[in-house]
């Protein structure tokens, strides 16, 4: 190793050697894309490169749909009862939809169904003046619930999308998809307690509410995607979700929203004139009510 004498006013351009500098750390195109040096920096590069190239298969995969505030996930289902919500993925889903909404909404309404109506059944049955026997919850009406809200919720518009897909129609992703289906469930919550009033004409009347009002969601914020489609049969998907939808707010009457009060004619139990207590039909339900009438006006004539 040979030393050089520089002296200090002179620059070290100007050395007898012509003194160089050279880099020990490689080609600067090989490290072009390294930012950091620590083991602290690439740590937290090495972590963003696996998040951005996992599959939809990992749970980082979804982490960023359910990073969510509450106080967006509120506004974003109350929106959902403005019958002027025609924007909604535009407006409300952007820039970044999430999937914690829809799943809270679908699992609270799981368990508002089955709670609301054995409440509404365990009511009618005190309230009856008929002989039947003691109350029971019904489990069977949780796994329905569970089977019936999650593959409307979920299964239905990935199938959606699927088919979008392949006629060529990429204007939404899957998980829009999901989170519309799911928040335009919100308003079936409400619904399904105030279904405990033991009324019929109520509970037809708030089910046709939350059958407008989430089928008039649906309809605007989907047919504006199908209306892309270079094919104009695929606007006609538009009638079958409106018969699944019906087929839905049927299903929630008949199933969870049909317990009515027992009406006997002789005032006592067992006799013909009894309307059971449990699911019921629309005649079933008018009769009764018939009855009911027929006993007032006599004990208003006897009187």
């Amino acid at each position: 190793m040979a030393y050089v004498a520089v002296d200090a006013d002179e620059r070290l351009e100007d050395g007898p050697e012509g003194l160089q500098f050279k880099s020990f750390l490689g080609d600067s195109s090989s490290n072009a894309g390294v930012t950091g040096v620590g083991s602290t920096d690439r740590g937290y590069l090495q972590g963003q490169s696996q998040r951005k190239s996992g599959g939809f298969w990992t749970v980082e995969y979804y982490q960023p749909y359910f990073d969510v505030d509450t106080q967006t996930v509120l506004k974003r289902c109350y929106s959902t009862l403005i019958p002027t919500s025609t924007s909604f993925i535009a407006t409300h889903l952007s820039p970044t939809p999430d999937l914690y909404g829809p799943f809270w909404t679908l699992t609270t309404l799981i368990f508002a169904l089955f709670l609301s109506s054995s409440l509404a059944a365990s009511i009618t049955s005190y309230l009856s003046d008929s002989a039947t026997e003691a109350f029971d919850y019904d489990w069977k009406l949780l796994s329905i619930a569970v089977s019936l809200v999650y593959s409307y919720g979920l299964v239905l518009p990935i199938l959606l999308w699927l088919a979008l897909r392949y006629l060529g129609v990429g204007e939404w992703s899957v998980v829009e998809a999901v989170a519309v289906w799911g928040y335009a469930q919100f308003v079936w919550i409400p619904v399904s307690i105030l279904c405990v009033i033991p009324n019929w004409i109520v509970r037809w009347t708030l089910v046709g509410v939350a059958f407008g009002l989430s089928g008039y969601f649906l309809v605007t914020n989907i047919y504006p995607i199908l209306a892309t489609a270079e094919a104009k049969a695929t606007r006609l998907i538009i009638i079958l979700i409106a018969v699944l939808h019906a087929g839905l707010a049927l299903t929630f009457k008949l199933m969870f929203f049909s317990y009515y009060i027992t009406v006997t004619e002789g005032g006592g139990g067992g006799g013909t004139g009894d309307v059971p207590v449990g699911n019921s039909t629309t005649a079933t339900t008018t009769l009764a009510a018939v009855k009911t009438a027929v006993r007032l006006v006599k004990m208003v004539v006897e009187q």
